[in-house]
């Protein structure tokens, strides 16, 4: 089972790299937001992979956390982004 939790870490650590070249070179606000929801992603993908592989359910309440401020920040950049566009 090593070798899966090993593979499976590289695999979210070089979609991460994409998504921070994604992130970078976004040539729209909307992309940049977007990039940010999937780093928030991977993040708690990261961290149910490590709670899986130790056996241990002790961070289920940062896994938690995560995964709210990231939909909660997603929401709220994309309603901020809905005003700009209203103005003009």
């Amino acid at each position: 089972m090593s070798v899966v939790f090993t593979i499976t870490f590289g695999l979210l650590v070089l979609a991460g790299m994409l998504t921070l070249v994604r992130l970078v070179r976004g040539p729209r606000t909307l992309d940049r937001v977007l990039a940010v929801d999937v780093l928030v992603v991977l993040i708690a993908c990261g961290v149910a992979v490590e709670m899986a592989q130790s056996g241990r359910a002790m961070n289920i309440a940062l896994l938690l956390a995560i995964t709210l401020l990231g939909f909660l920040g997603s929401i709220g950049a994309v309603r901020l982004i809905e005003g700009r566009k209203d103005q003009r």
